[in-house]
């Protein structure tokens, strides 16, 4: 498995966002890569956070390409965002490599109904436990890493809105982080509106969110 991105290949910068607080998040079940789970006025409260946080640092109608995934959390939240930057939401563009880690059969459940099946499904690290029939880390890596590269002459900067666990293999691959116990190049977990920088393979977090932490 490929998992190394060379950073000098991207002249731009990349921020990288998660998104905003869902009903399912609210709720406290598994959201895997569900296609749509609608943010809550306490998602869209982050998303507006996050988006003055932007207009602050890069001003009106920066020159910005747009990436999303293409779950409706995502593109609620980024919608939100390009409304502060006076940016064309429409422009923006998705992939599926974007989303967030497949749970399999868990997901859509509560946690406290696997939990009470299988035990603890989030690790120390905050990372969630794989699905027996979900998806692995390094799998969330090879899709990822694969993104990074077919998109690394991009122009410019670029925001991407992701997800939880999917941001945090992303900025770990985009950064040449260690590969950890899950197999996989992952950084440390910021909450639920959180912005990161990436920069010539480090990155700098540059809005903390209001959001949930862990997973």
């Amino acid at each position: 498995m490929e998992t190394g991105f060379d950073h000098r290949a991207r002249q731009g910068r990349d921020f990288v966002a998660r998104h905003g607080e869902t009903v399912f998040n609210a709720a406290r079940r598994l959201q895997g890569d569900h296609p749509h789970t609608p943010l809550t006025r306490a998602g869209f409260a982050q998303a507006e956070e996050m988006g003055r946080a932007l207009r602050t640092l890069l001003g009106a109608q920066p020159a910005l390409t747009l990436w999303a995934s293409p779950t409706g959390r995502a593109l609620q939240t980024l919608a939100v965002i390009a409304e502060h930057l006076e940016l064309d939401w429409h422009q923006a563009r998705t992939d599926t490599r974007l989303v967030e880690i497949d749970m399999g059969s868990w997901g859509g459940r509560y946690y406290a109904d696997v939990v009470a099946e299988v035990g603890p499904v989030v690790n120390e690290d905050g990372l969630l436990r794989c699905a027996p029939d979900g998806e692995t880390y390094p799998d969330i890596a090879a899709r990822i890493g694969g993104w990074l590269r077919d998109t690394d002459d991009d122009a410019g900067d670029r925001l991407v809105i992701m997800h939880g666990i999917s941001s945090r293999v992303l900025r770990g691959v985009a950064t040449n982080a260690p590969v950890g116990g899950c197999g996989a190049p992952v950084l440390p977990g910021h909450p639920q509106g959180s912005v990161s920088l990436i920069e010539h393979g480090r990155e700098a977090l540059v809005h903390r969110g209001s959001g949930y932490a862990p997973a």
